[in-house]
Formats: C-alpha cells, structure tokens, sequence
C-alpha cells in the first residue's frame, strides 16, 4: 500500500470517526500530494512525500509558536492537535547524538577544518539526512563541531 493509499484509508476512517482535527490534517497532506502529482510526473514518489509531511508539520508548528506569543490559545491548540496527527505519518527521526555521529563522519570523509568548509560538510549531508532529521539541528550540529 502506497503512501496516499494509507491517507485516503484514514481520511475515510476520520470521516466515519467524525475526528475532525485529524480529518482536516490528512485532506491537507492529500491535497499538498495531489499538487505536487499534477506539477510533476503524476506520481509523487516516498522521498518526496516525506518532504511535504514534514514540511507541513514545520509549518503547524512555527504557527502553533506564532499563535502562543500572540496569545491565541484557541487557534494555537488546532494547530497543535494537527500538528499531532501529522506526526504519524513522519518518517522516524535521528536523535540528537545520531546526528553528532553523522555531521562527525562527514567531516572526517571531507577533510573539513573550520567553518569555513561547512558547505561542504553540509552538501554531503543534506542528501544523506534528508527526511530523517531537521536541517536545523544538522547546521547547528555541523557549525558546533567545526568551531572547535
């Protein structure tokens, strides 16, 4: 069973359920995954499903932050519950010490020294760490260890 075969599964059982949270969190993922089909070949492959998940669960919780400095915990709790639902359908993530162990051997294989060779360090990795971990946490990881 596809990944969009798994989301039209429980976008059926969320409408039976009457779970409207989780029934809006997966009409958005399906609708982001049917854009990306008809901007491309007609078939979205699994790397790049993960991508939009997880580029819709960065957005549910830069606005879920957004709506608590603001003060709106009404709409911050939507945003936070499908946040929540979306999460299921992430890949799983490296830890933190998973992480420091990869950005360790990437610079070892690129000979980096300094902050200076970080886009280098950061090329390797990109493509390597692409759907398992936070491009974020990685940066922050790689510009620790080269400013030693």
């Amino acid at each position: 069973m596809g990944f969009l075969d798994t989301i039209n599964a429980d976008i059926k059982s969320a409408m039976l359920a009457k779970d409207k949270e989780k029934l809006s969190a997966l009409r958005d993922i399906k609708s982001k995954l049917m854009l990306e089909a008809t901007s491309g070949s007609g078939e979205v492959s699994e790397e790049a499903a993960m991508k939009i998940v997880m580029k819709l669960h960065k957005q549910r919780m830069e606005t879920y932050d957004l709506y608590i400095k603001e003060g709106r915990e009404d709409l911050a709790k939507d945003e936070k519950d499908q946040a929540e639902v979306i999460v299921a359908y992430l890949p799983k993530m490296l830890s933190a010490d998973e992480i420091k162990i990869e950005v360790e051997n990437a610079i070892s294989a690129t000979g980096a020294a300094g902050p200076q060779d970080m886009g280098k360090v950061m090329g390797m990795l990109s493509s390597k760490l692409a759907g398992k971990a936070d491009g974020k946490m990685i940066a922050d990881t790689v510009k620790s260890l080269l400013n030693k």
